[in-house]
């Protein structure tokens, strides 16, 4: 989460934040990070009157993502171990588990006792209490993630991660002259953030599982235009 003067970043989970969150800190004066991945509902109360500029990316691609990204870690975090058994399962058993975890009370509570009970502002900084609000939710994943996050958020800017060179200079409301020029330099010259190295998502998803992102994701593909 970072405060600007006339607005605040909130930063969802593998969705082109880093990039955001680094082009805002070196670009726009007196923006201020006070936390990471945390939701709209923790925004101090001094400045929740501010629009709220946030971003989202294909679930899909999400998910492959988030999956080689971990797998290249030397100690992945706790939501990896419990979803691939340790490292054991493959991406389509993984991600199954992940994208269903809302209806496994098990790892559940595997998570839970793995999880801090409060925000620690690294990593996916998911509570006890967070995790918690998971369990029967019928949502996946990554829409959990979103709706946690802008939970609350009266009309935030949410913009596609696919294309945040391009949207992000319109919509960062009162930035004078020569900030825009920062802004447009960065975008133009500072290579992407936070990547992991994987094939096109596609390569990676038999149709079963296709269909089941599409299924438990729905409501962020829809709402953002996305499909396979």
């Amino acid at each position: 989460m970072i405060i600007c003067q006339k607005f605040v970043f909130l930063h969802l989970h593998k969705s082109g934040g880093t990039f955001v969150n680094h082009m805002m800190m070196k670009c726009i004066p007196k923006a201020t990070r006070i936390g990471y991945h945390l939701p709209y509902s923790e925004i101090p109360d001094a400045f929740r009157a501010l629009p709220v500029l946030g971003t989202v990316r294909n679930p899909w691609s999400y998910y492959v993502s988030w999956y080689h990204f971990q797998q290249g870690q030397a100690k992945p975090n706790p939501l990896f171990r419990v979803c691939s058994e340790d490292g054991s399962l493959d991406f389509s058993a993984t991600i199954r588990n992940l994208a269903t975890l809302c209806e496994d009370d098990a790892r559940i509570d595997r998570l839970k006792a793995a999880f801090p009970h409060t925000f620690v502002n690294h990593g996916l900084n998911l509570t006890r209490t967070c995790i918690e609000t998971l369990r029967g939710s019928g949502l996946g994943f990554y829409t959990f993630l979103h709706d946690r996050l802008y939970a609350g958020a009266p009309e935030p800017k949410i913009l596609r991660m696919e294309t945040l060179r391009r949207d992000l200079p319109g919509a960062l409301p009162g930035l004078r002259g020569p900030e825009m020029m920062l802004v447009r330099d960065f975008l133009q010259s500072v290579p992407d953030l936070n990547v992991s190295d994987h094939r096109p998502y596609r390569d990676y998803y038999d149709p079963q599982l296709r269909d089941l992102v599409g299924r438990v994701d729905r409501s962020v593909a829809e709402t953002y235009g996305y499909a396979y």
